[in-house]
């Protein structure tokens, strides 16, 4: 039996909330008008304390509605998870939307291959009032990541062009190896992080070019800054998401029998910590952290790399090695480049003809 005489996956859309009361109907009226039948929708209420629960109660004839105590993004992600029953589960921040297509894509691109673990799609931003920006995630200048991708997941997963929780599709029976996700690691938000990295070792991932939702970038965003400013708060954060993933990926890369370095390095995680220990060294989170150990990891960064060309590899350790030694104003004007596609864009053809592609579709150790 071909895929496409297989009956159509059923898509369980997994919307989670915490104080997006302003954003919340827009979401769950975009999950409620996918046009794939085979969809549900759940909504997990993280504890609001704003209007998100008497907005919930007049959707409850139209989705499976979950209220509990505030808990963090794990915390809610874990309770949906506990009510799907379908093949796949598409999960939905509530301030962003999706287009109607998108569960029925998604679906397709399983139905095509049972093999497949992941899939993702792009986005197009969207401000507070939902007009786009003009933007997309990722920039057009970035190969999106798609096949057998352990090796590369294991080699440098924070350099691969991932997408936000609402541009992530898992299978439910592999998605369930991994489960639940630790709450303790991510306290508060980051579950995305552990799902998107650990799901890439249990199944090829497939990448879908057509713009399938909307990221809403509004000013309270719990993760995306609203405009390319330099918040070394931000970077803590995401040197601290990072941390967890990368120890989660070795032991279930261990568990799998899967060859595996001792440690994960990514240069968009050393480029985090570099500038955060070069700007404000008393709060950096990394004690055991030195500017010269991060060049060299770096260089070792950059060896990895089987994505890019060795002009690019070369250019990236030129961003470090100026970010070593020049003076904090200069840092900061290297950060904004390093962090910040939208504040390079004459720089993004050049940057994007550099890469060499998408990463092979090979297994560990070929």
């Amino acid at each position: 039996m071909t895929g496409a005489e297989r009956a159509a996956p059923a898509v369980d859309i997994v919307i989670n909330n915490y104080n997006y009361a302003r954003f919340l109907p827009a979401a769950i009226e975009s999950a409620c008008a996918q046009a794939h039948e085979r969809t549900r929708t759940i909504v997990v209420d993280d504890g609001s304390t704003d209007d998100s629960r008497r907005l919930l109660s007049t959707y409850e004839d139209r989705a499976t509605v979950v209220l509990k105590e505030n808990g963090g993004q794990a915390s809610a992600l874990n309770a949906g998870m506990e009510h799907c029953e379908g093949d796949v589960v598409l999960f939905l921040d509530a301030d962003d939307v999706l287009h109607p297509q998108a569960a029925g894509r998604v679906a397709d691109a399983f139905a095509a291959d049972d093999a497949v673990a992941k899939v993702q799609f792009r986005m197009e931003t969207i401000d507070a009032e939902g007009r786009p920006t003009g933007e997309l995630k990722p920039p057009l200048h970035l190969s999106m990541p798609h096949g057998d991708l352990r090796q590369a997941e294991l080699a440098f997963p924070f350099d691969l062009a991932w997408l936000p929780t609402s541009a992530n599709a898992f299978r439910l029976s592999a998605l369930r190896r991994i489960l639940p996700i630790p709450e303790r690691a991510y306290p508060i938000c980051g579950a995305d992080w552990y799902l998107i990295h650990l799901m890439t070792l249990l199944g090829p991932v497939v990448s879908l070019e057509e713009v399938s939702g909307c990221y809403r970038v509004h000013g309270a965003n719990s993760y995306e800054p609203a405009e390319a400013r330099l918040d070394l708060a931000h970077v803590r954060e995401t040197i601290g998401y990072a941390r967890p993933t990368a120890e989660e990926l070795l032991r279930l890369a261990g568990e799998l029998g899967l060859p595996h370095p001792d440690r994960i390095l990514s240069l968009a995680d050393l480029g985090n910590r570099i500038v955060s220990l070069r700007l404000e060294p008393q709060l950096h989170p990394i004690p055991t952290d030195r500017t010269g150990g991060l060049l060299l990891d770096s260089i070792r960064a950059a060896r990895r790399r089987s994505n890019v060309s060795a002009a690019m590899k070369l250019a990236f350790l030129a961003w470090f090695a100026a970010v070593a030694v020049a003076p904090k104003a200069l840092v900061r004007r290297l950060a904004l480049l390093f962090f910040f596609p939208q504040s390079r864009s004459s720089l993004n053809d050049l940057l994007g003809r550099l890469q060499r592609g998408r990463p092979q579709s090979t297994a560990p150790g070929s």
